[in-house]
Order: C-alpha cells, then sequence, then structure tokens
C-alpha cells in the first residue's frame, strides 16, 4: 500500500471513530443548558418569549435522544453522513431557539461556534464547510429576521445596531478562524499518531525478522548433527544396495533431499542468530548491512570510515539493535531515491561520540523544508520537471520521520543540510553536494559495556 493509500484510508476510517454516546452525551449538556436559561429566562427576569415554541424545539432535541438511546447501541460508531446529520440538527436546533429569543441581540449566539467547531474536527472538509456556510446563513439572516425580547412591561431588549454588527462580524471571523484551527491541530494529532503507528509497526517487523533468523539458525544448528546422520545413513545404504537399482534411487533421493534440506536451513539462517557474538559488529557491518537492500538499485554505494581528527581509536563495535539497522536503511533509501549516481556513507569516531553522515549527489531538500524534514505526512508540490525524473515518487514523509524517531529512540541526534544549491544547474553541481544528513550518538549509547569473563554463554532458545 502507497503512503497516499495509506493516508486516504486513515482519513475514511477516521470518519467512524466517533461513538453515538459521545454525541447523545453532548446533546444532553445542550439541552440541560438550553432549559436553565429558559427557566431563568421565565421564572428570575420575566421574559415575554414564544416559551412552546421553545420548549417544543428542546423537546424535539430530547426525543431524538431519545430514539437514538433506544433504537442503537451504546457502541454503536457514527458514519460520515450520520455524524453530519446529528451536527446539522444540533445547529439548526439552536438557530432557530436563537431566531426566538433575540437573534444576535441574544448573548448566547456565540454558542454557534459550537457545533462548526465540532464539525471541523471529526468531519470531512466538505462537510465542515457546508456546515460553516449554513451557520454563517444562519446569523446573517438573523440580523434582520428574529423574534425580539421583550420584558414583561413590553420593554424590548436590543443593543445598538453598531454591536450587532459587531457580534456579527466576530462570530463570522470566528467561524473560519476556529475551525481552521480545530481541524489544523486535529489533522496534524492524527498524522503523529498515525506516524507513530507506522514506527512501531516498522520496527515490529525489523524485530521479528531478527527473531525469525535466530530461530532459524538456532534450528539449523541443531538438525545439522541428525541430517548429517541421514545424509551418512543414505550413503551406506546406496553402496549396499548396487543390485537393487529401484531401491538404490530410493536411498540416493533421500540423500538429494538431505542436502536441500540443509542449504534451504543454511539460507534461511543467514538472517542472523540469537548469539551473543551477533548481538554487536564493527560499525562498518552494520553500514553495510544497512545499506545491503539498496546496493543493486542503479547507484554506487561508498563506504567511508575512520577516527576523527587522525585519533588512534580501533573501529568500535556497536549494538545490532534493530532500530538502529532500520532507521539507518530509511535515510541511505531516502538519498538512494534522489542520488544522481552515488551515494556517501562516512563514519567517524572519536572517545565519546560515533557519527554517520549519508551523503548524495543529488539536488538535495528544498530550503523552505529543511526546517520540517523528520515530520510526518510533509509534502511538496512538484515542478512538471520533478514528476518526469521521479514519476512514481509520491512520498508523505513517513520514511524520514520513521528514521529519525527509530534512531533518536537509540539515543542519536539527527541534523539534516544541503551540500549547496539545490537548484544549480547539474554541471555546476560538485560531488558531495546533495542532502546530508547526519547522526550522532553519544558512544555509551551504542558501544556495549566490556563484561568480565567475555562474552558469556549463549542464550537458550525457548520454544
Amino acid at each position: 500500500m502507497s503512503d497516499t493509500e495509506y493516508g486516504l484510508l486513515n482519513e475514511q476510517n477516521r470518519t467512524h471513530w466517533i461513538r453515538l454516546r459521545t454525541m447523545i452525551l453532548l446533546r444532553w449538556f445542550a439541552i440541560v443548558g438550553q432549559l436553565s436559561a429558559l427557566i431563568v429566562a421565565q421564572r428570575v427576569y420575566n421574559l415575554q418569549l414564544e416559551f412552546g415554541l421553545c420548549f417544543l424545539a428542546v423537546g424535539v432535541s430530547v426525543a431524538g435522544n431519545l430514539i437514538a438511546i433506544f433504537v442503537f447501541p451504546e457502541n454503536k460508531r457514527l458514519s460520515e453522513s450520520e455524524n453530519f446529520m446529528m451536527v446539522l440538527f444540533d445547529l439548526l436546533q439552536l438557530c432557530f431557539l436563537l431566531f426566538l429569543t433575540g437573534g444576535l441581540h441574544n448573548p448566547f449566539s456565540l454558542l454557534v461556534l459550537g457545533p462548526v467547531t465540532v464539525s471541523a474536527a471529526v468531519l470531512r472538509l466538505r462537510s465542515a464547510i457546508f456546515l460553516g456556510l449554513t451557520a454563517f446563513v444562519l446569523i446573517t439572516v438573523m440580523v434582520f429576521f428574529h423574534l425580539p425580547l421583550m420584558t414583561e412591561d413590553g420593554f424590548v431588549l436590543r443593543i445598538p445596531t453598531v454591536f450587532v454588527f459587531g457580534q456579527w462580524a466576530a462570530i463570522s471571523i470566528a467561524l473560519v478562524f476556529i475551525s481552521l484551527y480545530a481541524r489544523r491541530i486535529t489533522r496534524e494529532m492524527h498524522s503523529m499518531a498515525d506516524a507513530l503507528t507506522a514506527t512501531q509497526m516498522a520496527l515490529a517487523r525489523a524485530q521479528k525478522l531478527n527473531d525469525l533468523g535466530g530461530v532459524v539458525a538456532a534450528a539449523a544448528h541443531e538438525l545439522g548433527t541428525p541430517l548429517a546422520t541421514i545424509k551418512l545413513t543414505a550413503s551406506e545404504l546406496i553402496e549396499d544396495l548396487q543390485d537393487r537399482p529401484d531401491l538404490a534411487d530410493d536411498a540416493r533421493l533421500i540423500g538429494e533431499q538431505t542436502d536441500r534440506c540443509r542449504d534451504i536451513l543454511r539460507s534461511m539462517g543467514r538472517a542472523g542468530k540469537d548469539d551473543l557474538h551477533m548481538r554487536q559488529a564493527p560499525l562498518s557491518e552494520v553500514l553495510r548491512e544497512a545499506a545491503e537492500p539498496h546496493q543493486m538499485r542503479g547507484k554506487e554505494i561508498l563506504f567511508e570510515e575512520g577516527p576523527s581528527h587522525g585519533a588512534d581509536l580501533a573501529q568500535p563495535q556497536i549494538l545490532r539493535r534493530p532500530e538502529i539497522i532500520h532507521g539507518l536503511r530509511n535515510l541511505v533509501q531516502n538519498a538512494v531515491d534522489f542520488a544522481r549516481s552515488r551515494v556517501w556513507v562516512e563514519a567517524l569516531w572519536t572517545e565519546d561520540h560515533i557519527s554517520v553522515r549519508i551523503v548524495d549527489d543529488g539536488r538535495g531538500y528544498p530550503p523552505h523544508l529543511i526546517g520540517r524534514i523528520g515530520d510526518p505526512f510533509v509534502r511538496t508540490r512538484r515542478s512538471e520537471k520533478d514528476k518526469g525524473l521521479r514519476p512514481e515518487y509520491e512520498g508523505m514523509g513517513l520514511g524520514l520521520f520513521i528514521a529519525k524517531t527509530l534512531l533518536e529512540r537509540s539515543g542519536a541526534e539527527l541534523s539534516f543540510a544541503n551540500g549547496s544549491d539545490p537548484y544549480v544547474t547539474k554541471k555546476s553541481n560538485i560531488e558531495k553536494r546533495g542532502a546530508i544528513v547526519e547522526v550522532v550518538w553519544p558512544r555509551a549509547q551504542i558501544v556495549p559495556q566490556d563484561t568480565p569473563g567475555g562474552l558469556g554463554e549463549n542464550q537458550r532458545f525457548e520454544p
């Protein structure tokens, strides 16, 4: 599944996240507030309103809630259309109450923002826009058409016209601003949640593959003796059955299949072993392991390693943790995707730090996105030239986000930069002047501590 399909699928599923029980509970709060306001207006301030119609409007909401409670189960998830209809009903019911109680002269007219904000947070864009426009039309109509607020003496309670205009302008601006704010914040929260889920899935997959390789390696080791015994027995049977060609062919087949089992187990076991010697490896080997899947993609990957500033330090043995390998692999993949012909993987180490730089000879990162690299679902508007260079690429920034998250979990700090202006011509752009990503670890984070008595015993596999 592509990143674009993944994002669209999550957006569709997210519209089914809201429970009916949540909407019912929010409507009960609104009903209690509306009844309280009407009772106070009638009993305390003796306002002359169309209380029959007002209580009828509230009663419709009560009836709707009761029907929803008795007809549908509590755990029902509302669809996009059901959510839209419920929020639209609440908006129309509220505006009808405001029409009966003074329109924009009523201080509770600000509550129109509630349903619109909810729609911006949970509904699709077209539904949110429709509800926002509906609210705008209704408050505009209520500027001119509404039933007045009157005291028992017949005095009309109204605010000056300029304040009515100010109230209309404030609500209109708030409809746009709060809706955009709520939608933006909600989308960023969902994007981060989706990206973190993808990161956890990637790490779990890498860990599972690593564990599977260890199990297979152990199985290959344990099965080596019985397979050798079967092979030896088959060879002896072949010699003893020279006068029985049919049985000799069967014995020969057993030997061949034994060799096949051995080869299969050996190839499967190359993924790794649950062996203390395999839990750590030289830094250069870990880098080559991370880059291995991308070495046959038509771009040359060059490795350079050595101590920093000419220090006389041996190459460190680092932990072969899945998040380190998977994170570096994603960075190498991104460099190979955008490189013209070469990618450099440089490793440096000191007594305190270990750093890895991945550089390509491509055009580099877009300057306006360097500060956002590593955020999930970062899209760029590509030119027609870019689409011609890589028509299949529709990335959403998940790869770099996953790499950044995994490597930071291992204690690393990442920085992104360009070696030169990414929009200079190819002829004037020299090697190692594309995108640069540097990963720096404190040495103690990934270099295992020396243990007395060597590495110790290999761990026992539990079925």
